[in-house]
């Protein structure tokens, strides 16, 4: 075989890779968000909370999805570290630093309401120990799954891609919990794929990022919407 023809074969081979690994993640992580053409487009009505406590004009769920994708837009340097006063600089974070910042987007302060309620229920909240540390708790995975378990609605962990009625679940805003063996969280975008699916607006090394929600195939442990 001809060096030229090896090349050029090996080319195909990558760009099959970056194309199709896990519904297009690697494309994805860079800004560009691919969709097979032969799929056909699935229209999912958009059933979000209208309500706009903060009174910007814009429903509190959208605010929480521009607020998180802030974090992508700005790529957000994943960096995992304890910070005093719990709050790490405005360029790094971790997954769970998307989640309180996208909340902050309508004016929600997680950090605030979980400290209180890891004060008085310690022994609920596995990332504690018993010891409660507001610098740290609020930035633990489990620790907002309990969380979330006790003060969101809770919604179907199944995603059904071209189920309209299923996906009519998954809203932007919602919160997704991952914790079989990969501790993770994020957060619905309003940004679909063509077959209905949501995007995820997450953080994970190197960067925060926007991502098809069916790239990950670690089991959903918990999908939430906050009682607005």
């Amino acid at each position: 075989m001809k060096k030229k023809t090896r090349i050029i074969l090996l080319f195909i081979f990558l760009l099959s890779i970056i194309v199709f690994f896990r519904k297009g993640i690697i494309l994805d992580y860079l800004g560009v968000h691919w969709e097979n053409p032969f799929i056909q487009k699935v229209e999912i009505p958009a059933a979000y909370a209208k309500v706009d406590r903060n009174e910007n004009q814009i429903p509190d769920p959208i605010d929480i999805v521009e607020a998180a994708r802030k974090e992508v837009e700005q790529r957000t340097r994943y960096e995992s570290n304890y910070y005093d006063g719990g709050y790490p600089p405005d360029d790094e974070g971790v997954c769970t630093d998307v989640i309180w910042r996208g909340l902050l987007g309508a004016n929600i302060n997680l950090k605030d309401v979980m400290d209180a309620d890891i004060a008085t229920n310690t022994d609920l909240y596995p990332r504690v120990g018993g010891a409660p540390d507001p610098n740290i708790d609020f930035r633990r995975v489990p620790n907002q799954y309990v969380f979330f378990e006790r003060y969101a609605e809770s919604l179907t962990t199944d995603l059904v891609p071209g189920d309209v009625e299923n996906l009519k679940e998954w809203q932007p805003g919602d919160i997704v919990v991952f914790l079989d063996g990969y501790h993770h969280v994020g957060i619905v975008s309003d940004k679909r794929a063509a077959d209905g699916t949501p995007y995820l607006i997450h953080n994970n090394p190197p960067f925060a990022a926007e991502v098809k929600l069916t790239s990950f195939k670690t089991p959903i442990a918990g999908h939430y919407r906050w009682k607005y």
